[in-house]
């Protein structure tokens, strides 16, 4: 798709949080959302916008997928890719996901305008790929949707959490190399970028805007064992830690910004906090227990919002 077809007003956007494996809490919020509009997401939102995890979920959506099937495969790759410990391990079997899920899919290909954040290494700045030209904000003469870039390429680099996750080198349609790491490292919550994309390419007023942010919750750290402090080193573990803490704060100053910036921009943001014991987990989390309940936590939060959802989306 080269070309955004705006629809009739209200122009729906989609922001998903980056996260690891909490996406499986965005997971629980979406499979109700699907439920409530009674149709796959791409035939709802205008707009998807993904950072991390949630480029992954972003770009599934944007191809069509329904969130039964995003969360099969969340369910057969995720866990095994946090388990791993080594960056080329996680990087390698990340590469495999996304050459299983997405093969040669370009964003050419989407059924709905998308943005998936990541970061350029080199020179610290984000790297947006968009498959619509009329979310161009410049230098639309030589625009390519993904810059010609796989979409497999494209969410894996969204996803290289570095030092954790190799960084990803990009090929452009220019034959230009682009090395990239995690989205999250600019934009770990990317509702800002979506609501720019609407309101300043496409030119939509701020009121015709019905924005949903969805989080991937706020959880205890959680308490590492005797054996895993004998067996990773204290540096590794302070590192998972300073990860952590710099997405979140990445996450809420944004959404600070947004409510600033855009205050009269619709918007529902969802991504309550956790603060049983019970319910501690990090981005790495690979128990598959752990993680459904992360998704059932998803479904709970739906429902404090669905009067708003349903004004919004129904």
């Amino acid at each position: 798709m080269t070309k955004t077809e705006v629809k009739k007003h209200p122009y729906r956007i989609l922001s998903l949080d980056g996260g690891g494996a909490k996406g499986f809490y965005t997971l629980g919020v979406l499979a109700e959302i699907e439920g409530l509009i009674g149709c796959r997401l791409c035939e709802k939102f205008d707009l998807v916008f993904g950072t991390s995890t949630g480029a992954i979920i972003a770009s599934m959506i944007s191809l069509g997928m329904t969130v039964d099937e995003i969360h099969a495969n969340y369910k057969k790759y995720v866990p095994d890719i946090m388990r791993l410990k080594k960056p080329s391990q996680k990087s390698a079997k990340l590469a495999e996901l996304a050459e299983k899920i997405y093969g040669d899919a370009k964003f050419d290909d989407v059924k709905t305008a998308v943005g998936i954040v990541t970061t350029k290494w080199v020179i610290e700045r984000p790297m947006i790929f968009k498959g619509s030209i009329e979310q161009a904000h410049g230098r639309k003469g030589t625009f390519k949707p993904g810059f010609g870039v796989r979409i497999g390429d494209a969410v894996q680099a969204s996803c290289s959490a570095y030092p954790f996750f190799d960084p990803k080198t990009v090929t452009t349609a220019d034959g230009d190399d682009v090395k990239l790491v995690d989205g999250g490292y600019c934009a770990n919550n990317p509702t800002l970028y979506a609501i720019a994309d609407a309101s300043r390419a496409i030119g939509l007023s701020h009121q015709d805007l019905r924005v949903v942010s969805v989080g991937v919750g706020v959880y205890p750290s959680p308490k590492q064992s005797m054996f895993d402090k004998m067996y990773w080193a204290n540096k590794y573990l302070l590192s998972v830690q300073l990860l952590q803490k710099t997405l979140e704060i990445n996450t809420q100053s944004m959404d600070q910004l947004r409510v600033i910036l855009f205050k009269d921009v619709p918007t529902v943001r969802i991504s309550d906090t956790f603060e049983h014991p019970d319910m501690a987990t990090d981005l790495f989390e690979h128990d598959l227990k752990k993680l459904n309940i992360l998704r059932q936590r998803g479904r709970e939060s739906f429902a404090k919002n669905e009067p708003q959802l349903k004004e919004f989306l129904v």
